[in-house]
């Protein structure tokens, strides 16, 4: 899924498997969670293995991902990338610096938000444009968990560049729907809905445009979202 929202230079993988085979992990990597609950491992276990099949797609050889601060991804000179993992869903997407300036991925499952997390990642404008939290079962879109996807995402995309971490209330996102035929606000049997989202960033850097613009995909109970940022991105931002 996460492949439909990025372009064509992106490398993409993903699974919905919960873990991999023992030993696909480089020593370096298993001693970042060798004391790890099991949980903890299968995530770390298949994001790595999707980021060595999106690194293939690039025609990169196989190499340990080990992380920075607050468990940023380090990727091999001259790779920008992102990883994610939920419940049902991992992936990774990774391009050349040369092509891309800085990527965010993230997945969440299509749920509503929990309690007392809504008011804390949502603008009072946010809550306007988006509405009240749909009940689950419904059919309805839960906007409350793509508007968190997405903060994800952009997240991801400007903490690498800038180095200086984003809190939920630094961006202001605004969100648009591709209609099917069917329209509405409803995800009927299987079907899947997308669209795009803005990002207005309310702490800026000169290293990133002021908005950041982003992808959004609900399939199969899985809510994917993405951003990209060119390195020529004042050319075409007009700056």
């Amino acid at each position: 899924m996460i492949e439909r929202l990025l372009p064509a230079d992106v490398s993409c993988a993903a699974t919905r498997a919960e873990s991999v085979a023992d030993g696909t992990l480089f020593p370096e990597e298993e001693a970042l969670i060798a004391k790890s609950v099991a949980k903890r491992r299968n995530d770390f276990a298949t994001a790595r293995a999707c980021a060595r099949r999106a690194m293939a797609g690039l025609g990169l050889p196989p190499v340990a991902v080990l992380h920075g601060h607050r468990g940023r991804p380090l990727w091999p000179e001259g790779i920008v990338g992102s990883l994610t993992h939920c419940d049902g869903y991992r992936a990774a997407a990774l391009a050349r610096a040369t092509d891309v300036l800085s990527l965010g991925i993230d997945a969440e499952p299509h749920a509503p938000l929990p309690t007392g997390v809504r008011e804390l990642v949502i603008l009072p404008a946010e809550r306007e444009r988006i509405g009240p939290p749909a009940p689950e079962g419904t059919g309805e879109i839960h906007w409350d968990r793509v508007l968190f996807s997405a903060k994800e995402s952009v997240f991801k995309t400007w903490y690498p560049v800038t180095g200086v971490e984003l809190d939920f209330i630094d961006a202001d996102l605004t969100f648009h729907r591709v209609l099917d035929q069917g329209g509405g606000e409803r995800l009927e049997g299987g079907s899947a809905a997308e669209g795009t989202f803005d990002a207005r960033l309310l702490l800026t850097d000169p290293a990133l445009p002021t908005t950041l613009h982003g992808r959004w995909r609900i399939e199969d109970g899985i809510v994917a979202t993405a951003v990209l940022v060119r390195p020529d991105w004042r050319v075409s931002d007009g700056s």
